[in-house]
Order: structure tokens, then C-alpha cells, then sequence
């Protein structure tokens, strides 16, 4: 009776241990599938950590960096050599993608390694519980840093799949010397990419997190090859590698770099900072994100050009003179620009004149002026009388006198053509005030300039002041054909991952005439051209024994502005020179110091260029006519001299000149060919 009441208080006992169990286990199962559910809500815990911004050039070399004094690059796992992988996970955590974020028997292992040894001899963090720590925790000691170290271990583990996780830890984990991540590692270390890490160099490197300041090879290279046998070695037992290749690796002899790269702008510092400035205005990013974001931002800088214009200002504007300089260069078809100087010292001031000054443009204003002259009706052999004139206005504005540089006029009528070569102030002036003030305000903003403009007859002459780069832009706009641009400074950004988060808009616009636009860039040749010097020198005179090809340009001056700009059809410049305080140029060499510097840079950055991808190529609604320059009228064999030049079809001029007649032979001249013999005096 006793067994059986006995068996039956055993039964009893065993169930309720097992309702007990049962229900304990439901606990836990719904505790864990809660826990489970509550960290996919939470979602993925954000990866972003301050990370380096590098600015790329066009060519791909990098041109600046911004950091927090930390070197942070971040580089896919695919595109990391597997030998830098496989050592990490050799060395770090072999059983990575075996465990879900802990690896319990390493656990013990290195508990009771601890307990043994009376103190902390072994750890066991895992990958995933490292990278925990390198995003999120401080280094601190303490249970509650413990508790959260797993909690993000699991977080992590959760929400990303183990590749993910040791792409992070590759990228952030610490190599010393501020240097994070393989990519800095690899940078410092070495001075190149870890895409091109051998596999002695990688298991250099896997060695050093246990502890930078003793592994390092720039600290003790005894202690860090001693590490590096270590990792080999754990790389052989995993099959990594075999033991020729570890004994290889290990005889390997390697040379140590120790400087970190690119650690401000080197080159372009105004460009450097206007390119700051564009990813906050146009690209939307906030300082934090640009600075630590680790974002890519590949530029329009080409650093031969660059290189060119620091050359051409430092080397053409005295020591001694304070006279200050702004440059631009831009591909008139894209709009990228190419090249951009400043100032003469960015270290004395930051001040960026060739995007921030508004100068007076003087008479670089006067393309714009013959546009819009050509687009109403005017060719380039309009005429209209040059001499001393007054202009008088019935609405109260007072009288305006413009005058000509050193008051030399012609006292007779001018072509248009002429008038810009020579940069005839009284015929833009009539110009002008033909159109109506309001159509060369109306077509400088149609040109992209935002600077406020006077409705003045004086605006022909540029009293109106204008930012070299918005004039640049402009003048590229001619050249291209009328397709509308804006300077592109930053051809895209990247994120770390290579996201593209912003790219230059691609603008389809057609706002000028295209056959009109070649009509005055041809007309903007004649500044080069002496065949046009009438009553004055032809403003490029000083420019032409070094000029190697055909350039359309302007230069312009005011009592403290100097200007040259111009361009070919795939090269624009435009170079400001003066003081900042306006103060006046008096010396005629610093007036030619705009000019000096824009056919050096021109010739230099185009030498040994094909001659023909920078040509003028009319387009098909235009022809060329041999005019004499000096009536606008068509050229015939008794002209002195004919300059061939170009119309719209049908606005060319049909009367032949007759000043020169000294026979009755009033056929034009083709070309530059003489006039083609009948078949019998070939024959004699």
C-alpha cells in the first residue's frame, strides 16, 4: 500500500514538474519570440558612424578630405582581397558563421581560462559583439555596457546577414594611429588600397586590433611580425591557406609608409570650398554629412588645368604688386567646370573672386549687347557712325558722353564687326539705345547672369557689375551653340555604400539661335585679327604672336577692372585682375596682366590638342562672304584685303565695295584662292 501511494506521490510530482517545465518553456518561448518580434520592430540599428568625405578630381585622383581627425574609408567586402577577410575571421572569430552573435563554448573556454589565471587573460567577443561595441558603446567596464553590448549584438545579428556585419567590422574597427577601417589601414600602412593588399601585408594588419599601440609594425615591427606568424598560422588551421603559403608570407620582407593621405585640400583650395558650399546649396546635404558622411563627391576639376592657371597667375602678376586675380575655365558643353583660382593666396584670404566678386565687366558686357543686336535685325556689317557724341534724353535722364579708349574714334561709319574688334564704345552706346535699354538686360538673364542690372545707357559699356563665373557662363553659352549650362561644379555624391544621392541635373534648353551664336563667335574672333585695325589697334594685338590657334574672346577694363575672356568650342576662360578695394590700375603692365594670363593658360591647356576638335564649324544655315572690313560691304579683286566673314542666310550683303575700283572687274573673290584660270591660258 505504501509503494503504491508512494508511486502515486511520484507521479503526482512528476506531472506537476512537467506542467511546471511545460509552462516555464512557454514562458520562455513567448518571452524570446517577443524579445524577437520587439527587435524586428525596432528594425535595423543605424550603421552611420562619422566617416571621411573625399573629393575626387576628374581624373579620380583625390583632391581634399574632411574628418573628425579619424580616417574613416569605407570599402565593400567585395571589393576586399579574401586573404583580408580570412585572416580576420581567423585570428578574431572562427566559428563568425557558425554562431548567431555569441559563441557560448569560446564563452566558457575563456572563463575558465580567467578563473584559472585570477584575472582577465582571454576574451571572447565575437565579431558581431565587436562591431557592436565600435558603433554604438564607449570602452567602458561596466554591466550596464555589457547588457547593451548584447542587446546590439543581437540587434545586429537580427537585421543583417553575417556579410553585412563583417563588411561593418572591417570598416570600423581600429588599426591605430586614427586609422579606421582597412581602407585607412592599408592608406597608412602602406600608401595604397586594400584592394591591393598581398597576403603578407593582410595578415600584417588582421594582427593589430588586439592592440594597436603594441602591434603596430611603426611601434614595434618585433611584436608585429611575432603577430603576424600568429595570424598565418590560425589562417593555415582554418585551410586558408597552406603552409607554403604561410611560410611565404611570412619571409615576405615589407616597407611601412606611416602618413596618412590627402589630409586637407592639396590642390584648388577656392574650388575646395566652393564645392563645399554647392552640396549644401544645391545638394541639400547638412555640415555634418558633408564633413563626417563618408561621402564620395566626385568633381569637374582637372588638375592639369588647374595646375596651368596656379601657373599662369603666380607666374605672370609680380611678387610685388597687390593686385588680386579670379580665374575660371568650363567646357562650354557641359557646363563642368574645369579649373578655378581665387585669389593669389588662399592663406591670406579666402575670399573667392571668381565666384563671389561683382565687378564692373567693362567691355566683356559687349557680346551679349551684339546678340541681341544680331537677333533684331543687325549683322555684322551694320554701320553706324563713330565719333565724339552726346546723348541727349527727353525723359529727364541726363545726358551721357561715352568716350573710346584714349578718345580715338573714326569719325566715319563702322561695321559691327569692327566696332567689337576695336571695342568701340560710342557704337555699342548706339546700339544700345536702337534696341531699347530693357532687351540687353532681358538677354543678360537669358545668358544665366542673376546680378542685378541698371537699365542705363552705360550698362553697353558693363557698369553693371557681374560675377566672373556667371560671365563665364555666359560666354560658354555663346560658344556651344546657345544650348543653355550652369557651372557644374560637382559632377555627383556618393554615399559610403556608392549610392548615388545627387547628380548635376542635365539641362536640354535651347536659348539662343544656334546659327547666331556662331555669327558672333566668329565676330569675336576679330579681336585677334589686325586686318580689322582701322583707326584703333584690335584689343587682342598684344596676344597674337603667342597664340597658336583661332580663339573668339573679349577683354574688357574700367579705371580698376581688367578682363580678358574667351574661348574655342570646347574651352571657355575668363580671368579678372584689380584691387579689392577697387583702388585704380594706373601702370600699363598691370593692364595686361588679364590678358598674359588668359593666352597662357589657353595655349597651354590646349597644346598638343587636335586643332580641329577646337574649330569654329558653322552650322548649316550660315554662309561666309569675303567682306571688306572697313564698309561691311562684299569684297571684290580690288580690295586690298577681304576678311571672310559670316551671315545668317539670306542678312548677307549684297552690294559690292567700290572704294577701291581700279578696273571694271567687280567680281568678288572666292575664298582665299585666286580667281580660277579659263581652260586656254592653262593651256600657255
Amino acid at each position: 500500500m505504501e509503494a503504491v501511494t508512494g508511486s502515486k506521490k511520484r507521479w503526482r510530482t512528476f506531472r506537476v514538474f512537467s506542467v511546471l517545465s511545460l509552462l516555464a518553456a512557454t514562458v520562455i518561448t513567448i518571452v524570446l519570440l517577443s524579445f524577437w518580434l520587439w527587435i524586428k520592430i525596432l528594425g535595423p540599428p543605424p550603421l552611420s558612424i562619422p566617416q571621411s568625405t573625399l573629393y575626387y578630381a576628374a581624373d579620380g585622383s583625390i583632391i581634399g578630405e574632411s574628418n573628425s581627425g579619424e580616417k574613416r574609408y569605407w570599402i565593400s567586402l567585395d571589393e576586399v582581397p579574401s586573404h583580408v577577410s580570412e585572416a580576420i575571421i581567423a585570428i578574431e572569430d572562427r566559428t563568425f558563421y557558425n554562431h548567431h552573435g555569441f559563441d557560448l563554448k569560446r564563452i566558457a573556454g575563456a572563463m575558465a581560462a580567467n578563473v584559472k589565471a585570477m584575472g582577465k587573460v582571454q576574451g571572447a567577443s565575437t565579431i558581431t559583439q565587436q562591431y557592436a561595441r565600435n558603433l554604438f558603446l564607449t570602452l567602458d567596464k561596466t554591466w550596464s555596457r555589457k547588457l547593451l553590448e548584447a542587446f546590439y549584438t543581437i540587434r545586429l545579428e537580427v537585421n543583417y546577414d553575417k556579410d553585412e556585419i563583417l563588411e561593418g567590422y572591417i570598416n570600423t574597427i581600429s588599426f591605430g594611429h586614427g586609422a579606421y577601417g582597412i581602407e585607412a589601414a592599408s592608406q597608412f600602412y602602406y600608401g595604397k588600397s586594400a584592394k591591393e593588399l598581398t597576403l603578407a601585408e593582410s595578415a600584417m594588419l588582421a594582427g593589430i586590433p588586439k592592440g594597436p599601440g603594441i602591434y603596430s609594425p611603426l611601434i614595434s615591427e618585433e611584436k608585429a611580425k611575432s603577430r603576424q606568424r600568429l595570424v598565418l598560422g590560425a589562417m593555415e588551421k582554418t585551410g586558408a591557406i597552406s603552409p607554403e603559403e604561410a611560410n611565404a608570407a611570412s619571409l615576405e620582407q615589407l616597407s611601412f609608409i606611416g602618413k596618412h593621405p590627402h589630409h586637407q585640400a592639396e590642390m584648388a583650395p577656392y574650388f575646395y570650398d566652393t564645392v563645399k558650399k554647392e552640396l549644401k546649396d544645391k545638394a541639400g546635404l547638412d555640415n555634418r554629412s558633408i564633413a563626417l558622411g563618408g561621402l564620395r563627391v566626385y568633381t569637374a576639376l582637372d588638375v592639369e588645368q588647374q595646375e596651368i592657371a596656379e601657373e599662369a597667375v603666380s607666374g605672370t602678376i609680380s611678387e610685388t604688386s597687390d593686385i588680386q586675380a579670379g580665374f575660371a575655365a568650363m567646357d562650354p558643353e557641359t557646363g563642368y567646370v574645369t579649373a578655378l583660382v581665387g585669389g593669389r593666396n588662399y592663406h591670406d584670404s579666402s575670399f573667392n573672386r571668381a565666384t563671389q566678386a561683382v565687378r564692373q565687366p567693362g567691355s566683356t558686357i559687349k557680346p551679349l549687347l551684339y546678340y541681341a543686336a544680331l537677333e533684331h535685325g543687325f549683322t555684322p556689317s551694320t554701320i553706324l557712325r563713330s565719333e565724339p557724341t552726346t546723348f541727349r534724353f527727353s525723359d529727364g535722364q541726363p545726358e551721357y558722353t561715352p568716350h573710346n579708349y584714349n578718345n580715338q574714334y573714326a569719325n566715319a561709319e563702322v561695321t559691327m564687326a569692327q566696332a567689337l574688334a576695336l571695342s568701340d564704345n560710342v557704337y555699342a552706346v548706339k546700339t544700345h539705345l536702337f534696341l531699347g535699354q530693357n532687351v540687353l538686360v532681358d538677354t543678360i538673364r537669358k545668358l544665366g547672369i542673376s546680378t542685378k542690372m541698371k537699365e542705363v545707357p552705360s550698362l553697353a559699356l558693363g557698369t553693371s557689375g557681374v560675377k566672373p563665373i556667371e560671365l563665364l557662363n555666359a560666354y560658354s553659352i555663346i560658344a556651344n551653340g546657345g544650348k543653355k549650362v550652369e557651372p557644374v561644379f560637382i559632377i555627383r555624391v556618393e554615399d559610403f555604400r556608392g549610392k548615388v544621392i545627387y547628380e548635376a541635373p542635365k539641362i536640354k534648353e535651347q536659348v539662343l539661335e544656334p546659327e547666331i551664336a556662331f555669327v558672333l563667335s566668329h565676330m569675336m574672333t576679330g579681336m585677334f585679327d589686325e586686318k580689322l585695325n582701322g583707326y584703333a589697334t584690335v584689343t587682342g594685338e598684344s596676344m597674337v604672336n603667342q597664340m597658336s590657334r583661332e580663339y573668339a574672346g573679349k577683354s574688357g577694363s574700367t579705371n580698376s577692372d581688367s578682363w580678358m575672356a574667351g574661348f574655342t568650342p570646347k574651352l571657355a576662360s575668363i580671368v579678372w585682375t584689380g584691387y579689392d578695394k577697387g583702388k585704380e590700375i594706373s601702370l600699363t603692365e598691370d593692364k595686361l596682366y588679364a590678358k598674359n594670363i588668359w593666352i597662357r593658360f589657353m595655349e597651354r591647356a590646349l597644346e598638343g590638342q587636335d586643332e580641329k576638335e577646337h574649330a569654329f564649324s558653322p552650322p548649316a544655315r550660315v554662309i561666309a562672304v569675303p567682306i571688306d572690313p572697313f564698309n561691311g560691304k562684299k569684297a571684290t579683286n580690288s580690295c586690298p584685303f577681304f576678311r571672310l566673314t559670316y551671315f545668317v542666310k539670306g542678312t548677307e550683303p549684297a552690294e559690292f565695295c567700290t572704294d577701291h575700283l581700279h578696273k571694271l572687274d567687280k567680281e568678288p573673290i572666292l575664298h582665299h584662292k585666286e580667281k580660277k584660270k579659263r581652260w586656254w591660258q592653262r593651256i600657255f
